[in-house]
């Protein structure tokens, strides 16, 4: 859920500054709301509008999205959905952990209503029965890939920068994370999960976590197209080109360099610590510049980050690869309940976010220290079945 690196300065609800100069009561109102609703040419526009926190999710951002999410599903004058951003800096750096780690260390369990309330509106995206597209320009981690991944239309520019860096709070690639990174190769799926890597938004398209990868520019004049839109024929192509320039050239993805390292460092059939090991033998060798900064950057990822949540966020993904969507959502909900209560997120947060020293006390603080029985219960979920809060999910599909 979190986008951490660029979360941390300000995840709270915007305050207003007052103005001396005379500004009108709608636009200041509008202004303040953290999600505006629009319609233009049949199609819905939800803006998260929170750019001073590069509009990261609140509880209640979360539970206004699905009010509107469910309006746009039942009313047959809405064709389609946008999702989108305010400002130039992000589309949604992700959750708003400083509360969750607040109310969780003040031992008030109402944070996990926060997850339960955002994993039912990821899934409500993702089965959508309406095209919906998401506008991923700037940065997008954390929740806001749970919002974007959900779409039928996923846009990247060259400013994207996606990620899923939780594991460096002691927390795991949430929000579905255990299901869609599965679009990939399993090796690339723990290269991202693992080590949080930030991604640029040609290296999105060739992962397929998005769909198409444009000039921010063009996205900005979107609105003028949509309205000439027509409603005849098919609506998903009319949409994608509304939102395709007549002559697109994709960046080069700079990660396609790097799928021989990722093939050999983050094996499926390795473990975490295997990984740490090929990953030092390599550096010791002395290798050329750009492969050595590579290298460096994983090492130090695998190196700091949580041992255990590694090890649980490893085997997480794995089986994701095998479930489905709701399935996914159920295991990582019952993750996210135990490492929140009894894990390394709270001293996560705390040495990230909170008192910013960047040393977590890990507990255990190695990977070889990690025990197999401890990943094994952080993995089991805590609810029988029939009482998970998750439990009717997906059965509306079945």
């Amino acid at each position: 859920m979190i986008g951490l690196d660029y979360v941390h300065e300000g995840a709270f609800a915007l305050q207003s500054a007052s103005s001396a100069s005379s500004t009108s009561s709608a636009w200041e109102a509008e202004a303040e709301r953290e999600i505006l609703f629009r319609v233009v040419n049949r199609v819905a526009i939800l803006t998260l509008n929170r750019p001073a926190a590069l509009n990261a999710l609140s509880h209640a951002m979360v539970r206004e999205l699905a009010v509107l999410v469910e309006h746009c599903r039942t009313d047959d004058s809405i064709a389609a959905l946008v999702l989108k951003g305010a400002g130039a800096k992000g589309f949604c750096a992700g959750g708003d952990v400083r509360e969750v780690h607040r109310l969780a260390t003040n031992g008030d369990n109402r944070w996990l209503a926060f997850f339960v309330d955002e994993y039912r509106l990821d899934y409500a995206l993702h089965t959508f029965p309406k095209p919906v597209v998401a506008l991923l320009d700037g940065i997008a981690m954390g929740g806001g890939m749970g919002l974007g991944q959900g779409a039928r239309l996923r846009i990247v520019t060259e400013r994207s920068k996606i990620a899923m860096p939780e594991t460096r709070i002691g927390f795991l690639p949430d929000v579905g994370a255990t299901r869609f990174l599965s679009v990939m190769p399993a090796e690339a799926a723990l290269y991202v999960g693992l080590t949080g890597a930030t991604l640029s938004g040609a290296d999105a398209l060739r992962l397929q976590l998005a769909d198409l990868c444009v000039p921010a520019e063009w996205l900005a004049s979107f609105e003028e197209r949509l309205q000439r839109m027509s409603h005849e024929g098919d609506l998903m192509a009319s949409l994608r080109a509304v939102f395709e320039p007549p002559c697109n050239i994709v960046p080069h993805a700079a990660l396609e360099a790097s799928t021989p390292l990722i093939l050999r460092h983050f094996d499926r059939r390795s473990g975490v610590e295997r990984m740490l090991a090929t990953l030092r033998h390599d550096l010791e060798r002395e290798p050329a510049r750009e492969l050595k900064q590579w290298l460096q950057t994983a090492y130090d990822a695998l190196a700091s980050h949580s041992p255990t949540m590694l090890y649980v966020t490893r085997e997480a993904l794995l089986r994701g690869r095998q479930m489905t969507l709701a399935e996914c959502l159920r295991m990582e909900l019952g993750i996210v309940k135990r490492v929140i209560e009894e894990g390394d997120f709270c001293e996560g947060v705390r040495a990230q976010l909170i008192d910013k020293d960047r040393k977590p006390r890990w507990a255990p603080a190695t990977l070889a220290e990690v025990r197999p029985e401890r990943v094994r219960h952080l993995l089991a979920s805590p609810w029988k079945k029939e009482a998970h809060p998750l439990a009717g999910l997906g059965e509306q599909a079945a």
